[in-house]
């Protein structure tokens, strides 16, 4: 049995409190980019154009992840408290959302710039699985995204949320979508045979079944609590994922 009495703020500058939910966003996209530069990146033309990438990708991560929240976990109080969608800092983030800020924000650039909206998809699904293993760290630091209630001797009591044994589900998380996923995808990208857009809808596929693996384990978000009997939110939203990952093979497998 642990007691999870972390601090969710990291450190303080002057007046300013720096939280490990925001160091997981930054360090996620400096590690994820550097590996992409130094190790994933081939050609010099995507090499040239992938720090602009960034900006484009860390808009949409952070306007899709808010507005994924808002939409997906909390549309009836946003509606009231419409001001509140602005207060990021408060907290309040959905992958789901980021996901689709990603792909907007990625079909914008290589449109503009010309180029296959994969060869930059492929390379944000080898290294998402970084930022999404940090984010799950900082949200077991955090004590929130709490398990379900158990026996188990791993179990962990979140002081800020109950006094009750939980399952470490955010941990269970960082190991699924974050460790075991980037092992996957990797290999995957690394095989010789393999073609320009295969990583992105094989993290569409992996990703949705590990999360709602997850999702067994995980309390379902308080305001929602569960939609269809024992289905959750997090649940609906990775199934979809895997539908649109089966629909992308399908409908390029002549050229993935």
């Amino acid at each position: 049995m642990f007691t999870n009495n972390f601090d969710p703020v990291a450190f303080e500058l002057f007046f300013i409190s720096i939280r490990w939910y925001s160091l997981a966003y930054i360090f996620g996209i400096i590690f994820g980019w550097i590996y992409c530069k130094k190790i994933l990146i081939k050609s010099n033309t995507i090499q040239k154009l992938f720090d602009d990438y960034i900006s484009y990708l860390i808009v949409g991560i952070i306007i899709g992840g808010r507005l994924g929240y808002v939409v997906f976990y909390n549309f009836p109080y946003f509606l009231n408290n419409p001001i509140e969608i602005f207060m990021i800092w408060n907290g309040g983030m959905s992958f789901h959302g980021g996901l689709i800020g990603i792909i907007l924000s990625t079909y914008f650039f290589a449109k503009k710039n010309n180029q296959n909206i994969y060869i930059f998809l492929d390379f944000v699904s080898i290294v998402a699985p970084i930022g999404i293993f940090l984010g799950r760290i900082s949200n077991f630091i955090n004590g929130e995204l709490v398990g379900k209630v158990t026996n188990s001797n791993w179990g962990v009591i979140f002081p800020s949320y109950d006094d009750k044994l939980r399952h470490p589900s955010q941990l269970y998380e960082a190991f699924l979508e974050g460790v075991i996923l980037f092992i996957l995808i990797n290999l995957i990208h690394f095989n010789k045979n393999t073609k320009v857009g295969t990583c992105s809808f094989m993290f569409l596929i992996l990703y949705g079944c590990f999360r709602i693996i997850s999702e067994f384990f995980r309390e379902p978000d308080i305001q929602i609590g569960y939609l269809f009997g024992y289905i959750s939110m997090g649940t609906i939203l990775s199934l979809f994922m895997i539908i649109a990952g089966g629909m992308i093979f399908l409908k390029n497998k002549n050229e993935i």
